[in-house]
């Protein structure tokens, strides 16, 4: 008979692994509780904690007359031009401003600074969750080098497992084609170990949070 080949073999064996199964060695292992330490702070100063530890730079508003007059200043401060947003909320926030904003995606690829909402805030990680669900869609946080991102105290979850489920209880069955997870701005050491911000998107990152559970 003709010697089995290498594959063979190899299949052979895992029928033999499916067939004769071994007992689970840990049946009692804990794979829903919590592996970190809760924290005794609230979760948007951990957010903002870890948000600028990673070199993010964070804004807390009390309302969105603050969130417009801090960005407003913003602009004046940085001398920002060619900004950019797709989402009617945004503009409508902004529309009482002297800042000028383009709106039409022909305008995006000269964008300086791009203006988005979030879906989620991960406190534990520092994080921004954004989805191809949103009305900014996949390109307007990655092609301006600058982000800002206008969220809210009532997105802030304590982890990224959180934000995960919340989309998904938020969507059902359509969930989102992409899910990007942003933890400060874009970086690369992979050239002779020489840090490069903005490597692959935004070399700097804004989140504006304003409360909203008051």
């Amino acid at each position: 008979m003709q010697e089995s080949t290498s594959k063979e073999k190899v299949l052979k064996k895992v029928r033999k692994a499916l067939i004769q199964k071994t007992k689970n060695p840990n049946p009692n292992l804990d794979y829903e509780g919590k592996i970190y330490a809760v924290s005794d702070e609230s979760l948007d100063v951990v957010f903002a904690e870890e948000f600028t530890k990673v070199s993010g730079q964070f804004a807390y508003c009390e309302n969105l007359d603050e969130f417009v007059d801090l960005f407003a200043s913003l602009v004046v401060e940085k001398e920002w031009k060619n900004i950019h947003t797709l989402d009617p909320k945004i503009q409508d926030y902004l529309k009482h401003t002297n800042i000028p904003i383009t709106t039409d995606k022909k305008d995006l690829l000269d964008a300086l600074v791009g203006i988005t909402f979030c879906e989620f805030l991960s406190a534990r990680t520092g994080t921004i969750i954004i989805s191809s669900k949103q009305l900014s869609g996949r390109r307007l946080s990655v092609f301006p080098p600058i982000h800002v991102t206008v969220a809210f105290t009532s997105q802030l979850v304590p982890d990224l497992k959180d934000a995960l489920n919340g989309i998904k209880n938020k969507y059902g069955e359509t969930i989102p084609s992409m899910i990007t997870t942003i933890t400060g701005p874009s970086r690369s050491a992979d050239i002779e170990k020489t840090l490069v911000m903005g490597a692959h998107g935004p070399k700097e990152v804004f989140l504006f949070l304003i409360e909203d559970s008051l």
